[in-house]
């Protein structure tokens, strides 16, 4: 009994659902019972799990049991049947949506099966704020390796060998990036992890900040080692509380053991890293913007010929990755780019943590192999569409990917396959569509976020957004026109070319991979003045088709206006007068006699 171990998820999503009242919860009761355990090093908060959906969730180790949507008054039962006496408690495990069984291991189930971890292997197994957690799960033995055994030459070759590309989303080289920095011999230089992940819908790397702080230490120091840089700084956006909270922990912790500072490990190399907060805006996620803003001016992007490798940082050479990046490079240096070049597919070699969101039924954070297909990543892992409805597509990238038609649902993931369908990798985030989804307002949605977060230095991404907006906009109300179609399609071409950074010119993404492969949906919109999603209200009329309604209800009691008349086990009819086209009714509807026309 004393060697188990009672794992609570404490990542943002548990923690919202309860997840630290269950943990406090799981000490009192063990003391309580009188259990012959010690209640700190046997009961630990971890980092996400990645089943965010399923959340709280408690893993006990090493019994290999996982259970899930824990709340507190389950705590009593866990201890007296579970720690105590090693017995499953059954509505708690994991309920495969597919066989509809409980599975005891959450290593069994679909959702991990077909995950590599690699940046995400500590997180969920370790606790981020203790140290010592992290070093018996080999934490720091690659930067001893580089420190002690390496050249800075044979660091940057291992990186270069592995053919780790950036995780940010432009997926440049990381090793070429690192070689260019190195052979300029210019000090000082800097390494700057970016952690200003803006994106709706992602948080690959808030959660690992938050869950495995210190392997993102360990990657930027062993860059400062090939580099000869002595100063570091975090970028992390703002609005990351848990995530600053345990990167400043982290910090601490490794000074105080010399794996940061002066002379560490007792070698001639310093390094010292610093956080910086974000300033809020989307666009400080772009990579000239961010440095800007660490040096105290306006979050606003340079012209990207001038190379940050050479001038970056107060115009000194620089290296920047994202926090995925980061995760990355420990392991590569400690098992060789041979292991590492080996996972993934060609020339995107490696894994790559998505967020899986939407219209989903796995929502959360997953770890795949480079190259595996949007089928497997979808309807495998992620278990299918929410309520079996119809798949629609699949937008990848963020606000600035494209959105890819269920037709091309076996295109590999990875950085090339993705930008000749017309979307990306960015940073990477999965949001996932059914049918229920315009593709016109989706479009819209994010073209409305991008106008919004536009640093408003260049005139083709400041106004040529705001007229893509005005355009769908219209469309959504009934106001387009056929010529619109080709409008979009010209100044989408501008923005694309004429902008100065990445928000400029991915932006027209969402619209031209809209127009690509949903024009029928545009079509509709202007030439029937119909949304066959029912999500455009003043192109939307729902009716109930009397022939598949049962009169069971269902629509009816999810009305909030009351627009459904009908008696029990009869057909109801929607009272077109009182209907606010709020969408309820089709969606609860069982029977699909709800309908658009």
């Amino acid at each position: 009994m004393s060697d188990r171990k009672v794992m609570v998820c404490c990542g943002t999503g548990c923690l919202a659902n309860g997840s630290k009242k269950v943990l406090e919860a799981f000490k009192d009761e063990i003391e309580k019972q009188k259990l012959n355990i010690e209640v700190v090093p046997y009961v630990k908060s971890t980092g996400c799990n990645g089943l965010c959906e399923r959340g709280p969730i408690v893993k006990i180790e090493p019994d290999d049991i996982a259970y899930y949507h824990v709340k507190t008054e389950d705590v009593k039962e866990i201890v007296s049947k579970t720690i105590a006496k090693g017995e499953e408690i059954q509505r708690l495990l994991y309920l495969d949506s597919k066989t509809k069984k409980r599975i005891r291991s959450h290593k069994d189930s679909d959702f991990i099966k077909k995950q590599t971890k690699i940046a995400l292997r500590n997180i969920g197994e370790i606790d981020p704020c203790d140290i010592n957690d992290y070093l018996n799960a080999d934490g720091y033995k690659a930067l001893k390796k580089a420190l002690f055994e390496m050249s800075n030459e044979d660091i940057i070759n291992e990186i270069k060998a592995s053919g780790l590309r950036g995780r940010g989303g432009g997926g440049f080289p990381t090793g070429v990036k690192w070689e260019s920095c190195y052979k300029i011999d210019r000090p000082p230089k800097y390494i700057i992890c970016n952690g200003d992940e803006g994106d709706p819908g992602a948080f690959m790397d808030r959660s690992i900040m938050e869950g495995d702080p210190h392997t993102v230490l360990e990657g930027m120091i062993i860059a400062s080692i090939a580099l000869n840089s002595q100063n570091g700084y975090i970028y992390i956006r703002d609005e990351y509380g848990l995530a600053l909270e345990n990167m400043h922990r982290a910090i601490n912790q490794a000074k105080d053991l010399n794996f940061l500072g002066d002379n560490i490990l007792g070698s001639n190399h310093s390094f010292d890293i610093e956080i910086v907060r974000g300033g809020g805006a989307f666009v400080c996620g772009e990579s000239s913007a961010l440095m800007a803003s660490i040096e105290g001016k306006a979050g606003e992007p340079r012209a990207k010929y001038i190379r940050s490798a050479e001038f970056g940082l107060w115009g000194q050479p620089t290296v920047l990755n994202n926090v995925e990046t980061w995760a990355n490079v420990p392991v590569i240096i400690q098992k060789g780019s041979e292991w590492f070049s080996k996972i993934g597919s060609p020339k995107n070699s490696g894994t790559k943590v998505f967020s899986l969101v939407g219209k989903v039924k796995n929502t959360g954070l997953v770890e795949v192999p480079m190259g595996i297909t949007l089928q497997e990543l979808i309807f495998d892992i992620g278990g299918g569409i929410v309520g079996d409805k119809e798949f629609k597509a699949v937008q990848t990238g963020g606000p600035s990917g494209g959105c890819i038609p269920k037709e091309l649902m076996n295109l590999g993931v990875d950085f090339d396959t993705l930008s000749d369908a017309g979307s990306m990798m960015g940073s990477g985030g999965i949001i996932v569509t059914d049918e229920r989804t315009c593709m016109v307002e989706f479009a819209r949605y994010y073209v409305a976020f991008l106008a919004e977060e536009s640093c408003g230095k260049c005139v083709s991404c400041r106004e040529g957004i705001r007229q893509m907006l005005k355009i769908l906009t219209d469309i959504c109300e009934g106001k387009g026109k056929e010529s619109d179609l080709d409008l979009l399609t010209e100044i989408a071409h501008m923005v694309e070319q004429a902008s100065l950074c990445g928000l400029g010119k991915t932006a027209p993404n969402p619209v031209m991979s809209t127009l690509k492969y949903f024009r029928d949906e545009y079509l509709e919109h202007i030439i029937d003045k119909r949304c066959r999603a029912g999500v455009c209200k003043a192109l939307t009329e729902f009716y109930i088709d009397k022939d598949k309604c049962i009169g069971c209800g269902l629509c009816k009691r999810g009305c909030a206006p009351e627009a459904i008349e009908g008696n029990a086990k009869m057909p109801h009819i929607i009272d077109q007068d009182k209907c606010i086209k709020c969408g309820n009714c089709i969606d609860l509807c069982k029977f699909k006699a709800v309908k658009v026309r």
